[in-house]
């Protein structure tokens, strides 16, 4: 395998693994208190 095309599956790899962890973090971490939830605010 090529080492250009091997650096970019692992940088590709990288990116979309910490993307993820930063989302999980956004909406379950310390700051997740405050965020608000538009189906619950619209319940009948």
């Amino acid at each position: 395998m090529d080492f250009s095309a091997l650096f970019s599956a692992v940088f590709i790899s990288c990116f979309v693994f910490s993307l993820t962890v930063y989302s999980v973090y956004l909406g379950f971490g310390p700051g997740s208190e405050e965020l608000r939830d538009p189906f619950e605010e619209h319940e009948d």
